[in-house]
């Protein structure tokens, strides 16, 4: 028999999840995925394995076969903490990387090495000790979105959540903040310090404008916005609140407002509308085509096969690891 044909057994065993996710994916969608998320969860457990889902995944991978869900670092710092003996990533590469720098002695794989980001894809290490020559001496903060490359080159990471932190904590008026020039502006609103910025960006998040948020307050009256700190300046201006992924979460279950819009990749408003069924998201549906190309199908076959491996060369990896875990040692 065909494992991947939708029975009554399948059904039975996925109820819960579908009943959970009843109105975030059509009945049809589900009889492809239902016989997958089975698979997958038997794979698991074979294998002594954990899946990571990033928020920005879709909900059938959230909410079906996730163990640990969250932003990059969040998924990370939980992985590491784990009995598993492998972890498969459902995010973009350098999140793969980033669990793979926590969790040296456990395999990590992603279903698809293709999965980018175009943050982490605006740098590359030798532009980094570029910006170090022209500006010697100073310290450089790099976000987390970036390549074990990239972080080896950095003096310590930052998160979306604790980048002023980081910065604030630097014996220095003058920082090398890399690469999100958004978040940069940001973080420059938030400090005395001088940030140095570079001019990367995320596709996803650059295109939200002002006007949209305008836009939105007139066609939904009450709506309260809920912004992306990658997003521009005068995007974040015109928020109600600014955060990162888990603080927009977290800001949602604080506060409970009937009607919210996330400044964010959509698929992050469908993952937790699940959660705060008495909310109304409002979704400017901006998706990221990285994300994207991670999928049941291949998770399934990642389990499979154990492989693709993340695999970085120890002499980048100890540099990087230790730009993680000064972050860590004040955050």
């Amino acid at each position: 028999m065909d494992k991947f044909l939708y029975t009554k057994e399948i059904e039975d065993e996925t109820s819960v999840v579908h009943q959970k996710l009843d109105g975030a994916i059509p009945d049809e969608e589900w009889r492809i995925h239902a016989p997958l998320i089975v698979e997958i969860n038997r794979l698991k457990k074979e294998r002594n394995a954990v899946i990571l889902a990033h928020n920005y995944q879709t909900p059938e991978i959230y909410h079906g076969v996730a163990d640990l869900v969250g932003d990059s670092l969040g998924m990370a710092r939980m992985a590491s903490e784990t009995d598993a003996e492998v972890i498969v990533v459902a995010g973009v590469h350098f999140m793969a990387e980033t669990a793979k720098l926590l969790s040296p002695d456990k395999k990590v794989l992603i279903p698809d090495p293709e999965a980018g980001c175009s943050l982490a894809d605006s740098i590359t290490a030798e532009d980094v000790r570029m910006m170090k020559d022209s500006h010697p001496g100073l310290p450089v903060v790099t976000y987390v979105n970036t390549s074990a490359a990239v972080k080896a080159e950095t003096d310590i990471c930052c998160t979306s959540a604790n980048a002023v932190e980081v910065v604030e904590s630097l014996d220095s008026d003058k920082v090398i903040f890399l690469p999100d020039e958004h978040l940069g502006r940001y973080v420059a609103t938030q400090t005395d310090k001088e940030l140095i910025l570079w001019m990367g960006s995320c596709e996803v998040h650059r295109i939200f404008t002002a006007e949209e948020i305008r836009d939105l307050r007139r066609k939904y009256k009450g709506v309260e916005v809920v912004a992306h700190p990658e997003c521009p300046l005068e995007v974040l201006e015109e928020a109600d609140f600014v955060g990162s992924t888990s603080g927009m979460i977290r800001h949602v279950d604080q506060n409970r407002p009937p009607r919210v819009v996330l400044m964010t990749e959509c698929s992050m408003s469908d993952n937790i509308a699940v959660e705060f069924p008495d909310t109304e998201f409002i979704r400017p549906c901006n998706l990221c085509p990285h994300m994207k190309k991670i999928s049941l199908r291949n998770i399934y076959q990642t389990l499979e096969t154990m492989e693709p491996e993340i695999v970085i060369p120890e002499e980048i990896a100890a540099a990087a690891r230790r730009s993680v875990q000064r972050m860590l040692e004040i955050s």
